[in-house]
């Protein structure tokens, strides 16, 4: 597999330089230039391969509105660059015809929102043509399924806090996806805004995600419990903040794609048939010892203890002298945690690359289906759901479309609940 990735650099001022006569030359006249006008916005980026090598001649053209707007072709080093008229929302494309020999474009075109002075990067994905060999079928069949278990792990990070919301106050969050997007946004403004090394803004950001939990628990959901508000209604509510959170963020952030300003343009390195990038290798080291911390929290201490009274019983857990409030608020905070540390892997990963305002909304059917599929209120339910729903939707592609690569997990949804309604690890409840 081979990934291809362009780092665009926004201008649109000229600047003058001025060069120093040489010795004993006759000192020229000054001449004052009049002020020039910038003529629109140079978009520059640079192409490699899994090695590090520069492609060359390659063509790249940029769309607005379906009309070419300016293109460009790659030199010898990889380097690119076009100037488009005026910013605004552009399509950049790559010339599959000129490309090497070989390739197979897996995502050749992009769409990105082009302004002045700000920093934008282009990911185009390609993956080296495989045989009808059995082999070439096996390393296809394992690069996907290792895909398949990084995106689980995202979507488990994020869905591990919305699982454990409902178990221990039964509510269907909607507004959790956008959780995830705001996490993944405070730490992009925190990163590149603020100029903080993406680790360290990860980390403040999920100390303010925390904060935002916790802010939903006191300002929203404690308040609708004790005025006796039934599961319905605080349901419709979630729909409802979900959407206004959804469209505050726009405001504020816009409908642009951004990356972080670091772990951007890397090398996939080959580990037998695998290939990933240090980022995405991080990404499933992180995925897994956070989910064993939350284990290890789960089983091994106190407040996961009475976490999981909570969640088995309420009332009883509430009766043997455990604080339910505070639990409450425990993981609600947990769970913005998670959720924004969700949002930042799923925005370094080659599934979203950027961060957009609607990215947490796309998570969110993803979310349920594997909280449901695992069993609904258990944290080892979600987390199991989220990896099957995960591996499913990157192995579909192997028959499906990608645009349609969503429709096998919830496929498997439908057909296991079928069979088992409580989920693979939830109990069987008795009604009536």
């Amino acid at each position: 597999m081979i990934a291809l990735i362009g780092t665009i650099t926004l201008s649109g001022t000229a600047i003058a330089a001025t060069l120093p006569a040489p010795a004993g030359a006759p000192a020229a006249p000054a001449v004052v230039a009049p002020a020039q006008q910038p003529d629109g916005i140079d978009v520059s980026g640079t192409l490699r391969d899994q090695n590090g090598q520069p492609l060359a001649n390659v063509k790249i053209v940029a769309e607005r509105d379906g009309a070419p707007a300016a293109e460009a072709t790659s030199q010898a080093n990889g380097r690119w660059q076009l100037t488009v008229p005026a910013a605004g929302s552009y399509t950049f494309r790559l010339d599959e015809t000129s490309l090497p020999p070989g390739t197979e474009v897996l995502q050749g075109e992009t769409t990105r929102e082009v302004t002045d002075g700000s920093l934008n990067t282009v990911v185009f994905r390609f993956g080296e043509e495989v045989s009808g060999s059995a082999t070439g079928g096996f390393a296809t069949f394992l690069r996907l399924l290792v895909d398949g278990i990084r995106f689980g792990l995202v979507i488990g990070i994020s869905a591990v806090g919305l699982s454990l919301i409902f178990g221990t106050t039964g509510l269907t969050n909607f507004a959790h996806g956008e959780m995830v997007t705001i996490g993944a946004v405070i730490a992009w403004y925190v990163n590149v805004m603020g100029g903080v090394h993406l680790i360290p803004a990860t980390i403040i950001a999920m100390l303010i995600g925390a904060l935002l939990g916790a802010a939903n628990e006191l300002g929203i959901w404690r308040r609708l419990r004790r005025r006796g508000a039934g599961l319905i209604a605080q349901l419709v509510v979630s729909i409802g903040l979900s959407i206004a959170l959804r469209y505050l963020v726009l405001i504020f952030f816009g409908g642009r794609s951004e990356s972080f300003a670091d772990y951007t343009a890397q090398t996939v390195r080959n580990y037998g048939p695998i290939a990933l990038t240090d980022k995405d290798l991080s990404a499933i080291v992180i995925a897994v010892a956070v989910l064993l911390g939350v284990a290890l929290l789960l089983q091994r201490t106190r407040i996961g203890k009475a976490m999981r009274a909570v969640s088995d019983n309420r009332d009883l857990a509430a009766s043997s002298g455990i604080n339910v409030d505070r639990v409450v608020l425990f993981v609600w905070m947990l769970g913005g945690a998670l959720a924004t540390l969700g949002g930042v892997l799923f925005a370094l990963s080659e599934l979203s690359s950027t961060v957009q305002y609607e990215m947490g909304f796309r998570l969110l059917l993803l979310m349920f289906a594997g909280v449901i599929l695992g069993g609904l209120g258990t944290a080892y339910g979600a987390l199991l759901g989220c990896l099957i729903v995960g591996i499913l939707v990157q192995l579909s592609t192997l028959v499906l479309p990608l645009d349609l690569k969503y429709l096998g997990g919830l496929a498997v949804l439908i057909v296991i609940l079928v069979f088992r309604p409580q989920g693979l690890l939830g109990s069987k409840a008795r009604i009536g």
